[in-house]
């Protein structure tokens, strides 16, 4: 049996579902898609071809590979874009947590049942109907659960709402001993540089102390204001509205030392080797386009 562990985003990283994108089928229609960047790309005639996405994730397997980190990939279905495993469950502590947002994408769920499977069935916690949660927007950090969501009454006209109230009421049940910490996201079903699609599209920790944040994608200045005196400004790395579009703070972390990251993103990555971390560049610019990036990709079942 798999003995899920997952405290934070940075432990050393044993064992990850991720993504695949193999038979992902055609490019959506205008109507079909989820978020204004993937729109943005239809309508361009510029949304990613699956044998670029392919080659993608395979590079981001083979660091996965060099880290030895025990890999799983979900059974292919077809015409079906799987590329994106935080989506559909995440993990905190030793509980697997159901994302039940789209019901269109319950099939993804359903492709990880080799690895459901050997998880005790009393660590898996399906939320109740009206809890919409969605694993980019949850990020354990210690003590903390860190969650992004979006309030307003305006709630059901945004399908870039993905994580509601009543989600955050319900971590604060089933984890009693942390403290749960949500973050107004802003939200755009037209304009990608003014969309918080999740938490990670706009912050995420990294090494022990840091954190990649963008300001613009948080609605209420107090609550961004709060990550700031957390991690403090000297640790912490402002991305722009191009680079929040860019998708700079959904890297990911193997451990504390090492990061996963877009090999484009030059002013980041000198960053963090300016900050001592071990930076493993890849390409994953076709898939950003999607509007998601590494941490996207991944659902981190194991860390040390």
């Amino acid at each position: 049996m798999l003995q899920l562990n997952i405290n934070n985003e940075t432990s050393p990283l044993k064992a990850v579902v991720l993504g695949t994108a193999e038979s992902c089928g055609p490019t959506p229609i205008p109507e079909e898609a989820y978020d204004p960047k993937s729109l943005e790309h239809i309508l361009a005639g510029t949304y990613p071809t699956e044998a670029d996405m392919i080659e993608e994730m395979e590079a981001f397997a083979k660091v996965f590979e060099k880290y030895g980190v025990k890999v799983y990939r979900p059974s292919v279905l077809h015409d079906c874009n799987q590329i994106f495993s935080r989506d559909i469950a995440f993990v905190i502590g030793d509980k697997l947590v159901h994302a039940n947002i789209l019901p269109d994408r319950e099939k993804e769920f359903q492709a990880i049942q080799h690895v459901i499977s050997e998880i005790k069935p009393e660590n898996i916690i399906y939320p109740p109907e009206e809890v919409h949660i969605e694993g980019g927007d949850v990020m354990p950090w210690n003590d903390y659960i860190f969650v992004g969501t979006y309030t307003g009454s305006d709630y059901p006209d945004y399908i870039t709402a993905r994580t509601n109230k009543e989600a955050i009421e319900f971590l604060k049940k089933q984890f009693p001993n942390k403290t749960v910490k949500s973050f107004e996201l802003r939200k755009s079903n037209t304009n990608a540089k003014e969309n918080a699609l999740h938490l990670d599209c706009c912050f995420q920790p990294i090494g022990k102390d840091k954190a990649i944040l963008h300001k613009n994608g948080f609605l209420v200045e107090e609550e961004y204001q709060w990550l700031v005196n957390y991690f403090g400004t000297e640790n912490i790395f402002e991305i722009t509205a191009e680079e929040m579009y860019q998708m700079f703070s959904n890297v990911f972390s193997i451990s504390p030392e090492v990061v996963v990251s877009e090999r484009n993103f030059t002013r980041l990555n000198n960053w963090l080797r300016g900050q001592g971390f071990t930076v493993e560049e890849i390409p994953y610019a076709e898939i950003a386009k999607q509007e998601g990036l590494l941490r996207c990709s991944t659902l981190p079942l194991i860390r040390e």
